[in-house]
């Protein structure tokens, strides 16, 4: 589900201080970002899981699943979210965040695993676009609306702080109460659903359902979303350099998410890294991601945007490779300078995507797709990554998901070469590399490909 699009300038009030329903929007949209993507189970999970019996496959077959199921759900909670309002979305994502993350703690088996990750795909779809789309609204209602970015970055680096400072807790307080990760993340969550309850009603569909007059009748709007989807398809059928684009991005997503969070835990265990400091290592990670997402202007202005995304790539799949060799400290180097390389490499991706779409295309619709195809491809990497844990070959894995990576991009850099797929760019970037537009590029740093952070499950 995707924010919907709206004015990109900022009225002569927006540029003013904020009145006090604006300030109260903004601060409870920092404590509902901060609480609801706070997973204190996300460094141990993989361990926890082993701990109560799952084998490698169970795991990673569960976390393919997660990714089917994230792509079923992407599209029908953006229709939920026209329905029943954005106010109303956020708080039954809450809900449901809370009860996925109490599921572990009753039923620590492969059903209550696979329940706890399918209620975190629907809980996660039903608030990714709905919170961004309710501060908008709520500061365009204020006119207010030119505080929204730095409302919008100052929320995503709250939420880090947070992470980096619960995490290195995580393995302590489990050596107390083994539940405790599962615990404190469902209080958390229930913790944004008091955010969201408090959170004031808009006037129009921002706040609640829209009415009558605005949504027409219910037919129509299921045949405009139909419409939407087959113009968006269609566009990328016609756009050879947007799906390309669109395939290149998917080599960065898959390799970051795969790594970040479904082999986070074996590589460290595989290096005798022991459990109590696996949140030390993620945090630190974080840290590494945070500050380079943040700053894509330090990439050079000698490459293109293009080039740039498939050199990081190529890092990434160096950087894994390499960690087969490395030792304890090498490797948790490695996976810091890997989690840098992903921060610089997604608001340039980004970048590219939203210049590569056509005017008065779905532009939101067609973001939707490239996530969709993304957690798809996450979906076959996991049963893939699974399979080779399962059978004992994880350097083997990291090899070979290097080497496919290098084959891919080699392939793309060909066709683009060769002038068998002509760039095409209706965004304000042009030939220059990513120093240009960096106020553009910061606004969308650290945003991943699906509003959340890379180190969401």
């Amino acid at each position: 589900m995707r924010p919907r699009p709206g004015k990109s300038g900022a009225g002569a009030a927006g540029a003013g201080g904020l009145t006090s329903t604006a300030r109260r929007i903004v601060r409870l949209n920092y404590g509902f970002q901060l609480l609801f993507n706070l997973l204190w189970w996300m460094p141990v999970f993989y361990a926890y899981q082993k701990a109560a019996g799952l084998s490698d496959t169970e795991i990673f077959g569960i976390q393919s699943i997660y990714y089917v199921a994230f792509c079923l759900f992407e599209v029908p909670t953006g229709l939920i979210a026209d329905r029943i309002g954005t106010r109303n979305c956020l708080r039954a994502g809450a809900v449901v965040m809370t009860a996925a993350n109490l599921a572990p703690v009753f039923s620590a088996s492969y059903t209550g695993f696979l329940v706890h990750f399918l209620a975190i795909a629907a809980g996660r779809s039903l608030t990714s676009g709905a919170a961004s789309a309710y501060l908008y609204d709520g500061l365009r209602a204020e006119r207010c609306d030119g505080h929204y970015l730095k409302a919008e970055g100052t929320a995503r680096a709250l939420g880090l702080a947070a992470k980096v400072v619960c995490w290195p807790l995580v393995g302590p307080l489990m050596a107390v109460a083994h539940a405790t990760p599962y615990l404190l993340s469902a209080a958390s969550a229930a913790g944004s659903v008091a955010c969201a309850v408090a959170l004031p009603r808009l006037a129009g569909p921002g706040g609640g359902p829209a009415p009558a007059a605005a949504r027409g009748d219910g037919g129509r709007r299921g045949g405009a979303f139909l419409r939407d989807a087959g113009t968006a398809l269609r566009c990328v059928v016609t756009s050879p350099w947007l799906a390309m684009v669109m395939v290149q991005g998917v080599a960065v997503f898959t390799l970051s998410r795969i790594c970040q969070v479904n082999l986070f835990q074996p590589i460290l265990l595989d290096h005798g890294i022991a459990e109590a400091s696996h949140g030390g290592v993620l945090a630190a990670m974080t840290v590494a991601e945070a500050v380079a997402s943040a700053r894509p202007q330090w990439l050079s202005g000698r490459l293109p945007p293009v080039a740039w995304v498939s050199v990081l790539s190529v890092l990434l799949a160096g950087t894994l490779a390499a960690m087969a060799l490395g030792g304890p400290w090498v490797t948790v180097a490695l996976l810091c300078l890997f989690a840098a390389a992903t921060g610089f490499a997604y608001p340039v991706q980004r970048k590219l995507v939203n210049d590569a779409v056509p005017p008065h295309a779905p532009r939101a619709t067609l973001l939707s797709v490239e996530s969709i195809v993304d957690r798809a491809v996450c979906a076959l990497a996991a049963v893939a990554a699974g399979a080779y844990l399962a059978a004992g070959h994880l350097d083997a894995l990291l090899w070979h998901s290097a080497l496919v990576t290098a084959v891919l991009l080699g392939v793309f850099q060909l066709l683009l070469r060769t002038g068998a797929v002509r760039r095409a760019r209706y965004g304000p970037s042009s030939a220059a590399g990513p120093a240009a537009g960096n106020a553009d590029l910061r606004a969308r740093a650290g945003e991943g490909r699906d509003g959340r952070g890379s180190a969401s499950p």
